[in-house]
């Protein structure tokens, strides 16, 4: 995969590089300001971005704002993975709301796991989603009262929320302790409840994470 990395911390700018670069990926530039980020996807048009949410100047949403913007600019939109200290809520919604997927968003301290921080890299690139389970929790609690969210039953949540972390169903099923059928029937029926479009499995599941989230 072809990587361009956003971060203004140089041991973990590093570091990724050289996680990246051993495991057979492609790191065509490592930058440290949204500005520098938003150039080098203009002129590498990389598969994958990886982007701290706060750089320099402000510290503020310069991350965000750059991943956003190197979004609309590109066709189809950047797969990005947003990294932060912490879970910035808004954030997170602002960058959810295009709908078109390929979208991560991991605490920085919870990438520990290599094989599943990869794993994510290759779902969000395939215009999955990969979101921290933390994130997922602090916007489930905001967005419970929603009128389509509402007519889910508890279960069909928890699958939900599985899938919003990128899992399969033989994944789900492990997780929730349930028969893959069973894994399966839940996803159809929550589906259905969100009245999703009938186009690909694959868009739908997509397009039922992206509702949960924007609702």
């Amino acid at each position: 995969m072809r990587l361009v990395i956003a971060e203004d911390l140089l041991l973990l700018r590093e570091g990724l590089i050289r996680l990246l670069t051993a495991t057979g990926h492609d790191v065509l530039a490592a930058v440290d300001s949204g500005p520098d980020l938003i150039a080098a996807v203009d002129t590498h048009r990389p598969d994958l971005a990886l982007i701290d949410v706060r750089l320099p100047p402000g510290f503020r949403d310069e991350g965000l704002r750059a991943a956003i913007e190197v979004r609309a600019r590109h066709t189809p939109a950047l797969p990005v993975i947003i990294l932060s200290q912490y879970v910035e809520r808004t954030y997170a919604a602002e960058l959810l709301a295009d709908g078109r997927g390929g979208v991560g968003y991991l605490l920085k301290n919870r990438v520990t796991d290599i094989d599943a921080f990869l794993d994510a890299l290759e779902r969000v690139a395939a215009g999955g989603t990969a979101l921290d389970p933390e994130v997922i929790a602090q916007i489930f609690a905001r967005n419970s009262k929603d009128t389509g969210l509402a007519r889910l039953t508890p279960r069909e949540h928890e699958v939900l929320a599985l899938m919003a972390q990128g899992l399969s169903n033989s994944a789900i099923a492990e997780r929730l302790v349930l028969a893959p059928v069973s894994v399966e029937k839940h996803i159809s029926n929550l589906l259905a409840k969100l009245d999703l479009p009938l186009t690909s499995d694959t868009h739908r599941r997509v397009q039922a994470v992206l509702t949960y989230l924007n609702a």
